[in-house]
């Protein structure tokens, strides 16, 4: 289409080109039965057979064991900030939080209101701009769990070990999962939103140990508990069937696309190719130790906050959207998923030398 853009948004973020005609195409008549997907009940089997198999696509994807529950779920990441304490903070004194980032910050913020919690681990002083070695994390014997967000996208920065605290390892990777490689099995609970690499906004995917998840606080609601949930098969409401449909189909792009171990290389491949301007520049600064960097999320500067405005209204002329950073921290921001065409990085990367070249 021409009046495509690339779009770089942070979330909602750009879906690949066919999956949006394939949506168009099946809109009215999905497969034949003479009805949008979105029209008819989460009950029936077509759907069900739609959700069946998202389901499935996510155990393959991510080599996910029966021993865990996978979950589509509504309420994005914020609603879990929430729903993590309510079900589980019975099981200790206290629940250890790491703050890494915004993101981080808003899970801290959410569940003080609900359970006893510790800072186990904090860049806050450093604006988040290095994260400790998790042998430095303050992790007590009588902590419920231990929570971070894997890859924070406003400060571009990303956590790249993996959890062995002796505690359940609650983690965000809302903006990160799907684009690197995993050990699920390191992990007690991971939940992600669909809007950054595997659908539209409105699902949430969570991937938890049965065994944890039979441990959901008895005391709740069950539109609350996640074990209520998980007995019905993410059907115990009527749960985002567009979103899950839309997931699928993500999942389905990811298969034939080489699957995780491919986008973890082009995430890095790609990411690099815009660092590596900045780090061969005395124009653009990021702030991020190297080691840390995201490879979702590129965070840059330029000195003269007048250059930044002429930057982002030069990079929107060619067709480069949505590259402002975050309202908190300023700056610019590139948010690179996996549905993002090589075109769109090679473009920026390019655009970015010329306007060194123009205004340095």
């Amino acid at each position: 289409m021409k009046n495509r853009v690339f779009n770089f948004s942070a979330g909602p973020a750009t879906l690949p080109e066919d999956i949006l005609n394939e949506i168009k195409d099946e809109l009215l008549d999905f497969n034949g039965i003479g009805s949008s997907i979105i029209e008819i009940s989460h009950r029936d089997k077509i759907f069900i057979e739609v959700a069946q198999k998202a389901e499935q696509q996510v155990r393959n994807l991510l080599s996910v064991s029966d021993d865990y529950d996978v979950l589509f779920l509504q309420g994005g990441a914020t609603l879990q900030f929430s729903m993590i304490p309510l079900n589980f903070k019975h099981l200790g004194a206290t629940a250890s939080y790491a703050e890494v980032g915004s993101w981080s910050a808003k899970a801290i913020k959410e569940a003080s209101k609900i359970c006893d919690l510790r800072i186990c681990s904090s860049s806050k002083a450093n604006n988040f701009t290095n994260i400790d070695d998790f042998s430095e994390w303050s992790i007590d014997q009588n902590d419920a769990y231990v929570h971070y967000c894997k890859n924070e996208t406003i400060q571009g920065i990303r956590i790249t070990q993996s959890p062995s605290f002796g505690k359940p390892a609650f983690v965000d990777m809302s903006s990160c999962l799907f684009s690197e490689k995993i050990d699920i099995d390191q992990y007690d609970f991971i939940y992600a939103c669909a809007q950054k690499n595997f659908g539209p906004s409105g699902i949430t995917l969570v991937i938890a140990k049965k065994e944890l998840l039979a441990q959901s606080s008895t005391e709740l609601p069950n539109i609350l508990k996640y074990n209520a949930h998980a007995a019905e098969n993410s059907m115990l409401n009527t749960p985002n069937t567009f979103g899950w449909y839309v997931a699928g189909k993500m999942f389905d792009w990811y298969e034939a696309n080489g699957g995780v171990d491919k986008m973890e290389e082009r995430s890095i491949n790609r990411t690099n190719s815009v660092y590596k301007v900045i780090d061969g520049s005395d124009f653009y600064t990021n702030p991020v130790n190297p080691e840390q960097r995201s490879i979702c999320n590129v965070v840059f500067t330029i000195d003269d906050p007048d250059l930044e405005t002429k930057f982002m209204s030069e990079a929107a002329e060619h067709g480069l959207q949505y590259l402002k950073g975050h309202r908190s921290v300023g700056g610019m921001r590139a948010s690179i998923y996996n549905a993002l065409p090589d075109d769109a990085v090679s473009t920026l990367v390019e655009f970015m030398k010329d306007f060194e070249k123009k205004n340095g």
